[in-house]
């Protein structure tokens, strides 16, 4: 059993929790907490690097808190509130009572794998993904933690979906959230890259900026003409960045949506 590290930081600004989230997001911690006057980070025991942080924080000083797991998982119990994206989808724990008038529900166990929809880049794609055709499609989610967007598009009628993250624990809850949901036909893997001898009609991308900018090659491998990607999980401080990346490689912007200080940005190979 893994204990998980909590880390308290003083803030004086919603933009600053942000732009901590997404920089330790990049050192491995996968949910944070954030509070009026500050933001609290989790982290697996075995990921904690203090000097990480130390560069992260610069000055900052922050309070540090070993969670064993078993207080971790009744922690996340009872707090986890469930989540309604407009009349469109609905996701809750399995302690919940079912939601009425939503298309769909996504029942999602609440562990340490991000992806809840509770995060406002989960819930931008989530909300982006009403606006796409997925039946018949062939799916490919990247970074798939809890693999809610995996079990998502399989709802909306994918014919194919493949899941991929780089995580053990990711991998093993995503197998259980596919289960519940009736998406055992999902393919998932434990991989860094998506590196794919096929193309896919849909490529969902909710992780950090270095890591889609890194792999912009292999997402553009895996893309035809009228391929669409949907990403999310940077600033909106990082989109003329991210957009000229993909400017680049031949892809075109269709829309930009935010939430709070983040967004998701849908593009099509051209």
């Amino acid at each position: 059993m893994s204990n998980y590290v909590k880390i308290e930081i003083e803030t004086s600004s919603q933009d600053q929790s942000e732009i901590l989230i997404a920089a330790l997001s990049e050192i491995n911690y996968y949910s944070f907490e954030e509070n009026k006057n500050s933001l609290s980070a989790f982290i697996k025991e075995e990921d904690f690097d203090e000097e990480k942080l130390k560069e992260i924080l610069s000055q900052k000083s922050c309070t540090k808190t070993i969670i064993p797991e078993t207080n971790w998982n009744a922690k996340w119990e009872s707090e986890f509130q469930p989540i309604i994206v407009d009349d469109f989808v609905a996701v809750r724990a399995a302690f919940h009572k079912p939601i009425p008038n939503v298309q769909h529900e996504i029942i999602i166990t609440p562990k340490m794998s991000f992806g809840t929809g509770h995060h406002a880049t989960t819930y931008l794609m989530l909300q982006q993904m009403q606006h796409l055709n997925f039946a018949d499609k062939s799916v490919l989610d990247f970074g798939t933690g809890t693999g809610i967007l995996a079990i998502l598009a399989k709802k909306l009628g994918a014919k194919k979906v493949i899941a991929i993250d780089n995580d053990d624990w990711s991998i093993s809850n995503a197998k259980e959230n596919i289960i519940t949901n009736n998406g055992r036909d999902i393919d998932l893997f434990k991989k860094d890259t998506p590196d794919f001898p096929e193309t896919f009609d849909v490529v969902l991308c909710n992780i950090n900026l270095n890591v889609i900018l890194e792999n912009t090659g292999s997402l553009k491998k895996l893309c035809y003409q009228s391929t669409e990607i949907l990403l999310s999980g940077f600033l909106i401080s990082d989109q003329q960045k991210l957009l000229d990346n993909f400017v680049q490689q031949n892809f075109v912007c269709k829309s930009i949506t935010q939430k709070d200080n983040w967004i998701a940005m849908l593009l099509t190979k051209c």
